[in-house]
């Protein structure tokens, strides 16, 4: 019996190490491209193609002034901001809304509402561009911000409530008993009683949806003629020419690029772990 024990045990412990082998080599492998995206940043397209896996001078920041000095750097990143941050405030407002009433609200029509939201996950919006373009032309939406905006907000709007619909209803009813006996009205019960609770799914809704919307180059360019309203993944492709490319630039704004994205995605993971103990204990 003894040695049977330790013999499952020793299994465990090599399992549990060739896992964490495995786990070290994917991160490797996915964290090595952003590397040298960095690296490359501070180099000069000489070096890049000379020494492309070298460690770089970090003082060496002129790839980056002229970034964000002689192009029109900061006008694609406000849009993206803007683009992307009104989206996803729309995005968790609305999303909300609807999957509270799907999942806190007794109704023969609840059903039929939350297939209509999956459907929207079944169809991908890209095919129905050329009728969106003659809508959006339109209503006077097309060339500004907010075609993107409202784009970006029936895209995400499917996953959200999904997503939000399927926490809600796993709360319990007496929390919403207790707050109306206390004299809480149904939208005071929402916001103040049930939201808090429900930042995990929120925080996942926001990372599914940000990350598409922030590296998306298919509707900006569909959409947006003037420079001045053209986000990031559009705008970058300013920086190569024709014939030859300022590739350290071209990194420079690649890097600038993604670091909003993934310290947002960083700050919002961790918001998940915690939530889903603190919330449910308050």
């Amino acid at each position: 019996m003894t040695l049977s024990r330790e013999t499952t045990m020793s299994r465990a412990i090599s399992f549990g190490f060739l896992v964490q082998i495995i786990l070290i080599m994917n991160s490797f492998i996915m964290l090595y491209p952003v590397v040298v995206m960095v690296f490359s940043a501070f180099k000069t397209t000489a070096q890049i193609f000379d020494h492309p896996f070298a460690v770089p001078d970090f003082t060496q920041v002129q790839n980056f002034s002229r970034v964000l000095g002689e192009t029109s750097m900061p006008t694609y990143f406000m849009n993206s901001i803007l683009v992307t941050g009104t989206s996803i405030v729309l995005i968790l407002v609305l999303g909300t809304m609807a999957g509270y009433a799907i999942a806190r609200y007794e109704s023969r029509t609840n059903t039929f509402i939350l297939l209509f939201f999956l459907a929207g996950l079944m169809l991908p919006l890209k095919l129905a561009v050329i009728p969106l373009f003659i809508l959006l032309r339109d209503l006077h939406l097309l060339d500004s911000r907010w075609s993107l905006i409202v784009t970006y907000t029936a895209i995400g709007l499917p996953s959200a409530v999904f997503i939000m619909a399927g926490f809600l209803r796993s709360l319990p009813t007496e929390l919403e008993d207790a707050a109306r006996m206390d004299g809480a009205s149904e939208p005071r019960i929402m916001w103040s009683v049930m939201l808090p609770l429900a930042l995990p799914p929120m925080a996942i809704a926001a990372i599914q949806n940000a990350v598409p919307i922030w590296n998306d180059f298919f509707f900006p360019l569909v959409f947006i003629q003037t420079d001045s309203y053209k986000t990031l993944p559009q705008g970058l492709t300013t920086f190569m020419g024709e014939y030859t490319t300022d590739w350290g630039m071209l990194f420079a704004g690649l890097t600038i690029a993604a670091a909003p994205i993934t310290l947002l995605y960083i700050a919002l993971s961790r918001q998940f772990i915690q939530g889903m103990t603190a919330g449910a204990v308050k």
